[in-house]
């Protein structure tokens, strides 16, 4: 992963899983478990003749939809096997989105889709795998949003209420000047005479 400065919200290109394997929906189970092997991979994105991606595999398919049944895993196909449709996000919606979503869904993959392309997958690991990031930008803002307060606290004094050492007047913000409270119309007075 790159480093990704401090920005709020991290979406879900900076940290998805890019390129993406897929297989035809005609390949058999046994091609997939292959595929995953192969490239290390959790799951297999299956797709259709025209390479539009229509369902996924995923090592627990594998378990309960062919070794489950004790049965010869090329005596099925990917489109037997997958779990469909794809659930799907756009690249620029947030992870915290992205993770809501697989929650609600109670899934740990998600398609990622831009300009109705394949582009990526996210998964529940590539969430965990930026938290001590994501926590180490919240604590960067932290620290900047409270230098920021101090320095602004330090330029600005607080305006106070109470009446005018001057005029006698009561005003709502009242600002320190030679060691007098003073309202805006005698701070006023005092700059015209200067």
């Amino acid at each position: 992963m790159s480093d990704f400065g401090l920005r709020s919200k991290m979406i879900v290109k900076d940290v998805m899983s890019s390129p993406v394997i897929t297989i035809n929906e005609e390949a058999p189970a046994n091609q997939v478990a292959e595929l995953m092997d192969k490239y290390a991979l959790g799951c297999i994105i299956v797709s259709n003749k025209e390479g539009k991606p229509i369902g996924i595999i995923t090592e627990r398919d594998l378990v309960r939809r062919v070794l489950a049944k004790n049965t010869k895993p090329d005596s099925f196909k990917a489109i037997e096997v997958m779990t469909s449709p794809l659930i799907t996000i756009e690249p620029d919606k947030k992870i915290s989105e992205a993770a809501k979503r697989m929650s609600t869904l109670n899934i740990r993959r998600l398609g990622v889709i831009y300009k109705e392309q394949l582009v990526g997958v996210l998964s529940s690991k590539d969430i965990l795998a930026v938290i001590p990031e994501l926590i180490e930008i919240i604590q960067e803002q932290a620290l900047i949003e409270s230098e920021n307060r101090i320095q602004e606290a330090k330029e600005e004094p607080p305006s106070l209420a109470g009446y005018c050492d001057q005029c006698g007047s009561w005003a709502d913000n009242l600002k320190q000047v030679n060691g007098e409270s003073l309202c805006e119309d005698c701070i006023a007075e005092l700059e015209s005479e200067e």
